[in-house]
């Protein structure tokens, strides 16, 4: 194995591009860690925000650093103490490493550990041909299961713990934003049992998606009232369960009017500023339960989504984006901001067919 190898480097505590560099120093698999060679990586909003350098960037990462935490490849090499992984093992990775030893990771809730350390972010990550990390943050991969399917665990693994806190077998359920995360929700919602999912959105062409994953209705909430299109669904009373994905204020507003009393509304999206709610009339006295959601559980969102990708909804065509070589990544930063769509994912070692 060469000394040294490509990545993408962010070199400095400030706004600017990611530098791609083939001079970085190839890691060694220390006590309980793994060194995976890297088959392909996504891009991640999240990544977008660590070149800007914004508020949350400098809360959480540490430059310099390699970053990139959607990931898929191969373990090449095992650290002492190592006990259930083995070279040649195809693996994804959970972002969030865990303590494993605080409250929350001894009491089932490792994904909101109080210790967190985050790959990609305050770990160097994936945007390389190799990485380090412990052997418990990785996860076995079928090998019926493609690395791009594997590489969006990490990232859809969000809308499908979405639709387990919604728990939406028998239920009636909308999904509020339709992106590629909202896509794999209204497949994990139908695969889970929905008995009537509908899903909304700003743009037909998603909508229309959204159908083929298995949305029995949509609706363009720009166009209609969507609260009186809902109700109309349900016999004036609303839906069971709402999911947002978007984040955005207007719509967990109206993710509000759409659920009936006594309700669940599940928040995905990160809103990226508070949000102001009318918590007596549309929260407290109707007795609607509002929660959130952080990331994957781990390990059951990873087998949830497992199934999902192995049912008849779920279209992984309908969520990838661009293939690009990891040299190449100014081109694909060019088309994600030209507004291209899906998931765009970049190989190390370059594109192969």
């Amino acid at each position: 194995m060469n000394k040294s190898m490509c990545g993408l480097w962010k070199e400095t505590a400030a706004p600017g591009d990611f530098i791609y560099r083939t001079d970085l120093p190839v890691p060694e698999a220390g006590r309980g860690e793994v060194l995976v060679k890297v088959h392909c990586a996504a891009v991640c909003g999240t990544d977008l925000h660590i070149m800007d350098w914004d508020a949350w960037s400098q809360k959480h990462c540490k430059a310099p650093m390699i970053p990139g935490h959607e990931m898929a490849g191969d373990i090449v090499a095992v650290g002492p103490d190592v006990k259930n992984r083995k070279v040649g093992d195809r693996v994804s990775c959970e972002s969030h490493i865990a303590c494993g030893t605080c409250y929350f990771c001894t009491h089932g809730l490792a994904h909101i550990c109080q210790n967190v350390k985050l790959f990609g972010c305050n770990v160097d990550g994936a945007f390389a041909e190799y990485v380090k990390i412990p052997a418990s943050a990785t996860f076995l991969l079928n090998n019926a299961l493609s690395y791009e399917a594997a590489c969006m665990f990490e990232p859809m693994g969000a809308g499908v713990h979405g639709v387990e806190a919604a728990e939406p077998a028998g239920k009636t359920v909308l999904i509020s934003g339709c992106g590629p995360i909202g896509l794999t929700a209204v497949s994990a919602a139908k695969t889970f049992g929905a008995k009537l999912l509908i899903a909304c959105d700003l743009f037909d062409e998603k909508l229309e998606t959204a159908r083929q994953m298995g949305a029995d209705v949509t609706f363009n909430s720009g166009n209609c009232d969507l609260a009186a299109e809902v109700k109309a669904l349900t016999n004036d009373i609303g839906v069971d369960v709402v999911i947002d994905i978007t984040g955005a204020a207007p719509a967990i507003l109206a993710d509000l009017k759409c659920v009936r009393a006594g309700g669940r509304v599940v928040g995905v999206g990160l809103p990226g500023k508070p949000v102001a709610l009318d918590l007596a009339n549309d929260v407290f006295y109707r007795e609607v339960e509002l929660t959130g959601i952080s990331g994957r559980k781990i390990w059951e969102t990873w087998e949830d989504f497992a199934k999902v990708m192995a049912g008849p909804y779920y279209k992984l065509d309908q969520v990838l984006g661009g293939r690009y070589a990891l040299k190449d990544f100014a081109q694909a930063l060019a088309d994600i901001r030209g507004g291209a769509t899906g998931k765009m994912l970049l190989y190390p070692g370059g594109v192969t067919e």
